[in-house]
């Protein structure tokens, strides 16, 4: 048998789609876009809704797992109670939780 005739393509076949040749990557696109892309964009929205909405009063969590009380807001820092006469100021991107709606337990 002659090998070189038959690892030769067929001279009279189609050739592949451009548009299927693609389509395996476009898919694996759009599923990144809705189960990555898209939940983290809106989880970023919300965020940075609740950051503009805090106010004073507010019982809220820090990224480093401080809790306190919000004292004084301004355009980018916030002044939290930590406790009785303990007062820090963070940056208001540090803010991720609002801890009115939870019990504190002593």
């Amino acid at each position: 048998m002659n090998y070189l005739l038959m690892a030769q393509p067929a001279s009279g076949g189609a050739e592949p789609n451009p548009i299927m040749t693609f389509l395996p990557l476009v898919l694996i696109i759009v599923v990144f876009y809705f189960f990555m892309i898209r939940p983290q964009m809106k989880k970023q929205k919300e965020l940075t809704a609740f950051r503009n909405s805090i106010a004073k009063g507010d019982k809220v969590v820090t990224t480093g797992g401080i809790y306190g009380k919000i004292l004084e807001l301004k355009d980018n820092t916030v002044l939290l109670q930590v406790d009785d006469n303990v007062k820090i100021r963070v940056d208001k991107s540090a803010i991720v939780k609002d801890m009115s709606d939870v019990q504190t337990q002593k």
